[in-house]
């Protein structure tokens, strides 16, 4: 394990003692990584030095090009909610630091530790274009191996359920339409076909059926503007035979991911189904398909 052990103030020698006792404290093998502020206060004495001292804080820790262990992106609060409950502080900090938000407070990024490493834990909002902006900005902000999308999706393969994983290894635009000009379905003139995560990445699937208590599916992610509704649903499934799941952002994101060299996964739990068959319960409460999507990337983090 990697702790950042972060000073309030610029006085190096408080933060040589700080991770002095930090090392003292952790277990063997732990990295501890010293970290002082390039602005701010030599000394926390009041409000004013403790509001100077948080931009500092801030600024150091954005601007920190050490490892980072994931980036977690969820499109809604409600699917971000798992992880911001269960995310520690990195080093000395008391409470997860928030490092950066849109202007309108659609986009949050909260920096922490899950499962003992290192995250970034996103909330984009909702659709293409919010997915793609968040994944940059996630990107710009730490140099992170994996990209990991979390939340809900819909399920379009007939055998998969509510609650189930669906673990997306490619991704693809299902909207997208540039056939006339020799495209294939999906493909984004001049872009692959579809993006496709790692071959490690997806192996480490192969522990994951055992390592949760919700049935995983692998397959292909569909992802466009619109919600797969059931009049859409069998179309969907002659274009793309093979699609396990439909969403709004996970191909955006992937896009992004491919473009920037970084390696992506996709662990969102089925919360509804496209086209249930009569057999088939089709709704799953949003917050606990959430938590079914929380456990598998919980596990997921624990095999990189």
């Amino acid at each position: 394990m990697k702790i950042l052990a972060v000073n309030v103030n610029t006085t190096r020698t408080m933060t040589h003692s700080i991770a002095e006792a930090a090392r003292a404290a952790a277990r063997p093998g732990t990295e501890i990584v010293e970290l002082t502020p390039s602005f701010g206060a030599d000394s926390v004495e009041g409000s004013f030095e403790s509001y100077l001292a948080a931009v500092g804080v801030m600024d150091a820790v954005v601007t920190y090009d050490g490892d980072f262990d994931a980036v977690i992106q969820a499109a809604m609060d409600m699917e971000a909610a798992p992880f911001l409950h269960e995310l520690a502080p990195l080093g000395e900090e008391e409470t997860p630091e928030a490092v950066l938000g849109g202007s309108r407070m659609t986009q949050r990024f909260a920096l922490g530790e899950l499962e003992g490493k290192a995250v970034l834990v996103v909330t984009s909002g909702i659709g293409l274009a919010n997915a793609a902006c968040a994944t940059a900005r996630a990107l710009a902000l730490v140099e992170a191996p994996v990209v990991i999308a979390a939340g809900t999706t819909g399920g379009l393969a007939r055998d998969i359920n509510v609650g189930d994983i669906a673990a997306g290894t490619t991704a693809i635009y299902g909207q997208a339409d540039a056939t006339a000009f020799g495209y294939a379905p999906g493909q984004i003139p001049q872009m692959p076909v579809d993006y496709a995560s790692s071959e490690a990445a997806a192996a480490r699937l192969d522990d994951l059926t055992e390592a949760i208590p919700h049935r995983v599916r692998v397959g292909r992610i569909l992802s466009s503007d619109s919600f797969c509704t059931q009049e859409h649903a069998e179309p969907m499934r002659r274009r793309f035979p093979d699609a396990i799941g439909t969403d709004m952002e996970t191909c955006a994101m992937a896009q992004v991911c491919w473009s920037a060299g970084v390696d992506w996964i996709s662990l969102r739990a089925v919360s509804d189904l496209c086209e249930p068959g009569a057999d088939q319960a089709f709704h799953m409460d949003g917050a606990r398909a959430a938590s079914h999507s929380a456990d598998a990337v919980a596990a997921y983090l624990r095999m990189l």
